[in-house]
């Protein structure tokens, strides 16, 4: 088992990647989570006027998948994690994981620094190993989108050393979650629909 637990519809439509199983833990062990995840994307498109919206605060994009999943009971998550030395309490400081429920974390990831990538990455390997979070989601863009940003006079605003797919890969590739599965999702041309 494995990205044939994904509907056909949405291989068509996205990029998918999987690590340590992911796909088998969220479809066997989390089966509500991983149908919000995949009834997510199959809801949401890639809207001209979301890419074309100035900066300024979070895009419509992201609001749009955190909006669709805190109708789902997904919420924002921060952790307070300390250990023990000699008595004294030592924080380990983690980063708030944009969609969290049951065990299962969902960050997205449009246009940001790459060195957010190496922040969630870590976040979810951390967690894993704490016990508290089964399975990580990066929900990202892929490379091929900036021809379509260069198209809409966007390009500038989408640089390469922002967060998409190309700077994703290699942080996974070596090894900056560890042990935790993850499942990766690009969303590129197919999603986009160029008259909304």
């Amino acid at each position: 088992m494995g990205m044939e637990l994904i509907p056909d519809a949405l291989r068509t439509k996205y990029t998918f990647e999987e690590r340590d199983h992911a796909c088998a833990i969220l479809a066997t062990d989390f089966p509500s989570e991983f149908t919000d995840v995949m009834k997510c994307l199959q809801a949401f498109t890639l809207k001209r006027s979301a890419i074309l919206t100035p900066g300024g605060g979070r895009s419509p994009i992201p609001v749009a998948i955190d909006s669709y999943l805190g109708q789902r009971g997904w919420a924002e998550k921060s952790f307070d994690i300390k250990i023990v030395v000699d008595g004294a309490y030592v924080p380990i400081p983690t980063h708030n994981i944009d969609n969290f429920k049951n065990r299962v974390g969902v960050e997205v990831e449009w246009n940001n620094k790459t060195e957010f990538y190496d922040r969630d990455l870590n976040n979810f390997r951390l967690l894993k190993e704490l016990r508290v979070l089964s399975v990580g989601v990066i929900i990202t863009r892929l490379t091929e989108l900036q021809a379509i940003f260069n198209m809409l006079g966007k390009g500038a605003s989408y640089g390469a050393s922002t967060t998409h797919w190309d700077k994703l890969m290699p942080k996974v590739h070596g090894g900056g979650a560890g042990c935790c599965p993850l499942l990766l999702v690009g969303m590129g041309a197919n999603c986009y629909d160029p008259n909304s």
